[in-house]
């Protein structure tokens, strides 16, 4: 009876350590892909300077007159 026991123990513990290696191998797949990302995925483009600005606004003005 207590080889069954012993047995089943193993048994359990493995299947539990497959499951935890599972899941730390996904975990640690999402993070592989998250950190390969091309770096121009998240360049934005930049504000326009203040130059730009002012000559915009006075094209405006100029328009309005």
């Amino acid at each position: 009876m207590d080889t069954f026991v012993g047995f089943a123990a193993v048994i359990l513990i493995t299947i539990i350590a497959l499951f935890a290696a599972l899941g730390l191998q996904a975990l640690l797949l999402r993070a592989a892909f998250a950190l390969m990302q091309p770096a121009t995925a998240a360049r934005r483009i930049a504000p326009p300077s203040m130059e730009q600005g002012r000559q915009l606004v006075a094209r405006a003005y100029a328009k309005g007159r």
